[in-house]
């Protein structure tokens, strides 16, 4: 059976594996804070079925409770450890069932195991509130096995840690002109994808969203970094599958074992 992934804009993705459907970091919003959606749809409702929803930091862009609770009664939500100390709206997700996680930590979903492994990024809830919390990332292992990165930098044994995969889901870009330490641009993701040698990735975290006011700063970084990946992965990597999509397409991954 083949594993399909679709990717609704920055890192919100359907993936379908072994009977299971799942959504990574809910994000269904057309504005958040001074961020706005600038290209694709906000995702239709059929995005919003799910059997697990993985959430992989704290930032409200990829920890959205408003997007959390859009989400069917009765689904499963993993959540970094500490998220419903730092953010006192997901415990009035009361619809959903959630368990907060640490790297190590192994989850099984009916035939789906997911296991959670460390990222390289600041996770706390900011900028109010002191707690911390992990970053994660999760690596989905059902017919194929499938790592969804989050948001996360290089680190020395990224490859070890996140073990062999079949598709990588990597972060390619930002939300701003400028990316911080913790993030992984284009290039980094090339360098990331050489490391990790999967047989497929699909650029994620990219041409969605862009502050209010700032269209004409660096504009490159919005449009750019999906193309950039494409080429820099090329060399870096080049017997891995690249499957750029547009928001809402979908991609179908023969398994072969």
């Amino acid at each position: 059976m083949p594993v399909e992934i679709t990717w609704w804009g920055h890192a919100t993705c359907t993936l379908e594996d072994a009977n299971i459907r799942v959504i990574t970091d809910p994000l269904f919003a057309t504005r958040l804070a001074h961020l706005r959606r600038r290209r694709g749809a906000v995702p239709p409702t059929e995005a919003r079925r799910a059997d697990l929803a993985l959430v992989s930091h704290l930032h409200a862009d990829h920890l959205h409770p408003p997007s959390l609770a859009a989400l069917p009664p009765g689904t499963r939500l993993l959540v970094p450890r500490g998220a419903l100390r730092a953010v006192p709206a997901l415990r009035r997700l009361r619809g959903l069932r959630i368990t907060e996680v640490t790297p190590g930590d192994e989850v099984r979903v009916g035939d789906l195991l997911v296991r959670v492994v460390p990222a390289r990024h600041d996770g706390r809830r900011l900028p109010v509130g002191p707690h911390r919390s992990p970053a994660l990332g999760y690596v989905l292992t059902g017919e194929a096995r499938t790592y969804f990165a989050g948001d996360t930098g290089l680190f020395d044994d990224m490859a070890e840690q996140v073990g062999p995969v079949d598709t990588a889901l990597l972060p390619v870009g930002g939300w701003g002109p400028f990316l911080g330490p913790g993030h992984l641009d284009a290039r980094r993701a090339a360098q990331a994808l050489a490391r990790l040698a999967p047989r497929a990735a699909v650029p994620v975290h990219y041409g969605t969203y862009w502050p209010i006011g700032m269209d004409a700063v660096r504009p490159h970084e919005f449009h750019a970094p999906g193309d950039e990946f494409v080429r820099l992965a090329a060399a870096a990597a080049p017997e891995v599958t690249v499957h750029k999509l547009g928001h809402g397409e979908r991609v179908r991954l023969e398994v072969a074992r």
